[in-house]
C-alpha cells in the first residue's frame, strides 16, 4: 500500500532522514519505533505531505506522493493524527468532527460522523462538551475520530500514548487493532511504548539517527531485550 524508497528530508538545511526504506501493507499495523530524534515524526510528516521530500520515492497505492500538499493525500486517502492530543480546545466535540470532514459534502460528513460516533461511543455522549474538559484519552480518542471522518486507507499515527495512563494506553491501543481488523485500515504508527506496540502491529522499523537500523516482524523483538537495548542506545 505504502513504499518509501530511498527517502532523504528534513527541515531547512538539517537533513533528519538518509536513504529511509519502509513498506507499509494492506489491512496491516506497521510500528516505527526508535529513540527520540532519530527522525519517526519527520517521516509520518514527509508521508502525510506536511513537509517535502528531498529525495526518494514515497508511493501509495500506485501514485507517487512527492510534491504533494496534505489536502491532496488526504483525498487519496492518508490521514494523519498528529502528537499531543491535537483538537480545538474551545470547540465543542460535535465541531471537531465536523472539522475532520473538511473535504466532505455535508451530508457525507454527517454520515461519517454518525459512523465514527459507533467506534467512539463515548464521544457520542459528549457532543456538546468544550474538546478542552475532556480527559486525556477521550482528547485522543476524539483526535482519532476526526483523523477517521474522511474514511481513510491509511492511518498515520504519531505518538497516541503521550500522556495517557497505562489502562487508557491499553484501551486505545485496542481500539486500533478494531479498526485495522474491523474496518480494514492500515495503521503506520509512531510510538514510544515499544512493548506495547509491538504486541498490536504486525510489522516493525527501527530508525536511528535517520537511518533504518532494524526491520522485521514485531515477534522478533517481542521480550528480546538485547536487540532493543541494541537498536535504542
Amino acid at each position: 500500500m505504502l513504499e518509501i524508497k530511498n527517502l532523504n528530508t528534513g527541515y531547512d538545511k538539517k537533513q533528519v532522514l538518509f536513504e529511509v526504506n519502509i513498506i507499509a501493507e494492506k489491512n496491516k499495523i506497521t510500528a516505527i519505533i526508535g529513540p527520540n530524534g532519530s527522525g519517526k515524526s519527520t517521516l509520518l510528516k514527509a508521508v502525510c505531505g506536511a513537509i517535502p521530500s528531498w529525495a526518494g520515492e514515497i508511493n501509495f497505492n500506485g501514485s507517487k506522493l512527492n510534491g504533494n500538499e496534505p489536502p491532496e493525500n488526504l483525498k487519496l486517502g492518508i490521514s494523519f493524527c498528529p502528537q499531543g492530543n491535537r483538537v480545538f480546545d474551545e470547540l465543542s466535540v460535535k465541531e471537531n468532527l465536523e472539522i475532520g470532514g473538511y473535504i466532505l459534502k455535508k451530508k457525507k460528513a454527517r454520515e461519517r460522523i454518525e459512523e465514527v460516533l459507533e467506534i467512539f461511543p463515548v464521544l457520542k455522549e459528549r457532543l456538546k462538551q468544550d474538546a478542552g474538559t475532556l480527559s486525556g484519552g477521550e482528547q485522543q480518542m476524539l483526535a482519532v475520530a476526526c483523523a477517521l471522518i474522511p474514511k481513510p486507507k491509511l492511518l498515520l499515527l504519531d505518538e497516541p500514548s503521550l500522556g495517557l495512563a497505562p489502562n487508557l494506553v491499553k484501551d486505545i491501543f485496542e481500539k486500533f487493532v478494531e479498526l485495522n481488523k474491523k474496518l480494514g485500515i492500515a495503521i503506520l504508527i509512531v510510538e514510544q511504548k515499544v512493548n506495547d506496540v509491538l504486541k498490536i502491529s504486525d510489522r516493525v522499523y527501527s530508525l536511528k539517527l535517520g537511518r533504518v537500523v532494524f526491520d522485521g516482524v514485531s515477534t522478533e523483538l517481542m521480550g528480546n531485550k538485547e536487540k532493543l537495548k541494541e537498536i535504542f542506545l
